[in-house]
């Protein structure tokens, strides 16, 4: 049951409890994991399956074992208690030899997307084993530090011979003209993105997905990025400025925003 109780600065559990000394001191020391992330309206959120088939998958790749998304269920419940608007995150490392994995849940306030739009500086790193979640970003959050300080909002992926992949922290979609499309490549197919990209055909929007470089980006008319957040638009890559279009930035944050919320 959740109510107008406003999310804590920062609570975290372990396994149900809050978290101890020992719980933290050992994941700050051991960065092999994944995570997802999630905001939560009225105690709902968008895509609650693709988060847990996205928990189970990774903990099998990694862990050789699954995790049961009711537990996941649980752990967020309990931790939320009577907030009902928050940002929150499941973190999952390896339990015990042959034992379920242990989730981290962190709770904080909802984070408020402002709608200004980006401008992303080209960097030349692709994550790697992309199409998990994991922990570890150094060189996420290193490039990003480094597109922060040149002015820019955020980083963009690319990888040999400048392919566009991803944002530092967000999927990326472009519009030729014709279609959305999103670059072909290791890229992590985050929520919003899968969300999003099989509901535009339904809204009169054409997708697609291949490999763009950098030296193309200015044959595209707009661009966006997608995140836990929503959907933002782009207004600047490097030098190359996107003149936008009015109408699929609306229409794609339509999309979004139709997407039916779910209990937890």
């Amino acid at each position: 049951m959740t109510s107008d109780t406003p999310a804590p600065e920062l609570l975290i559990e372990v396994d149900g409890h809050a978290a101890t000394e020992a719980d933290l001191a050992l994941r700050a020391l051991n960065s092999y994991g994944h995570f997802t992330a999630m905001q939560i309206r009225g105690g709902r959120v968008r895509g609650l399956a693709l988060h847990l088939a996205r928990l189970d998958s990774a903990s099998r790749e990694l862990f050789d074992t699954g995790l049961d998304g009711e537990r996941v269920r649980a752990l967020l419940r309990h931790a939320l208690g009577d907030v009902g608007d928050a940002s929150a995150r499941v973190y999952v490392h390896a339990g015990p030899a042959g034992g379920e994995p242990t989730l981290m849940v962190t709770v904080r306030p909802p984070a408020i997307e402002s709608g200004k739009a980006q401008s992303l500086m080209s960097v030349p790193y692709a994550r790697p084993v992309a199409h998990i979640k994991h922990l570890g970003g150094f060189g996420q959050t290193h490039y990003g530090a480094l597109a922060e300080r040149a002015g820019h909002d955020s980083a963009l992926l690319t990888g040999p011979d400048g392919v566009v992949l991803e944002g530092a922290i967000a999927n990326i979609g472009f519009w030729d003209g014709d279609s959305v499309v999103w670059p072909e490549g290791p890229v992590l197919t985050g929520i919003s993105m899968a969300l999003i990209e099989p509901r535009l055909a339904a809204a009169g929007l054409r997708s697609v997905r291949r490999r763009i470089n950098l030296a193309e980006l200015p044959e595209y008319r707009a661009a966006f990025v997608t995140n836990s957040r929503g959907v933002a638009p782009v207004r600047r890559i490097d030098d190359v400025e996107f003149s936008g279009d009015e109408a699929v930035a609306r229409t794609v944050t339509a999309v979004y925003e139709a997407v039916e919320w779910d209990s937890l």
